[in-house]
């Protein structure tokens, strides 16, 4: 018997851009935000970013309140980022958590380093394959109280040794950033798709209580891990679905090597941004 957490990124904030010159449009945040636009307006001489939208941005604000993303979907190819910042000084800049890189159409900006229950403002630019420069009107969006979630014990992975992955996509995206407690680093495969799997050891004999996944993905919708199983010690779980943000599973089982393997995916470069091992209390 298995127990399924929902730990994803539950705060959304949805903008409505069709109005954006209008002082009093705002879009919704789920529980604990709002998102709205600020008086500032873009920069003279350079073309609306709205222009380009395909659809209305959406905010995924992760339940942490300490990182969000974008995906975004832009009607020509071009490179885009989001800066942002307490102040309208801004001061930081998300760009698409795409290793590609390069201009294209589908985008996903991660903004790293928030503080939860804090209003920022910020706005979306970029460069498109036509030559232009685009920049948004300003904006504000709030990041939620930091929830809290179910704790089930300790994350033994954060101790645990990879001693083995299907592959490497290269040494930035080595299998040992899957267990380093940063979800915003990544273990990637090189193009492993559902055939991915890595294998942590965790150095003893452990009472295991659940594990946790957060997958990577791509802006073009690939290295999305949908479903996966997990083993301890030969003996399989699972298959468990992964969704947005950290999804969590509960069951029983003792063991010191636990292996993680792709069930379904979306195909290329698939991996992992977190994985965690939770063991009693």
């Amino acid at each position: 018997m298995t127990t399924r957490h929902a730990v994803g990124l539950t705060a959304i904030a949805v903008l409505s851009l069709t109005a954006c010159s209008s002082d009093d449009s705002s879009g919704a945040l789920g529980d604990g935000g709002t998102a709205d636009i600020a008086a500032a307006p873009a920069q003279a001489g350079v073309l609306p970013a709205e222009d380009v939208f395909e659809a209305d941005p959406v905010f995924n604000i992760d339940p942490s309140g300490t990182f969000a993303t974008m995906p975004l979907t832009t009607t020509i190819d071009m490179a885009c980022a989001i800066v942002f910042g307490e102040t309208e000084e801004l001061g930081m800049i998300a760009t698409d958590s795409d290793m590609a890189g390069g201009a294209h159409s589908e985008h996903m900006p991660l903004l790293e380093g928030l503080k939860p229950d804090t209003e920022y403002f910020y706005r979306l630019q970029g460069t498109g394959i036509d030559g232009n420069l685009y920049q948004s009107q300003m904006y504000t969006f709030k990041t939620p109280v930091a929830a809290e979630t179910d704790e089930l014990g300790p994350n033994a992975a954060l101790d645990a040794t990879v001693v083995d992955v299907s592959s490497e996509f290269s040494e930035d995206f080595a299998g040992a950033l899957a267990i380093d407690g940063d979800p915003t680093s990544e273990w990637s495969t090189d193009g492993d798709g559902d055939d991915a799997s890595i294998t942590i050891d965790l150095a003893d004999s452990t009472d295991i209580v659940g594990v946790g996944y957060r997958t990577r993905s791509m802006s073009d919708g690939t290295a999305v891990v949908e479903t996966y199983t997990v083993s301890v010690d030969g003996e399989e779980f699972g298959p468990f679905e992964v969704g947005q943000g950290l999804a969590v599973e509960e069951f029983s089982a003792t063991g010191q090597e636990v292996t993680f393997a792709a069930d379904t995916t979306t195909g290329g470069n698939t991996g992992a941004a977190e994985i965690e091992v939770y063991t009693a209390p």
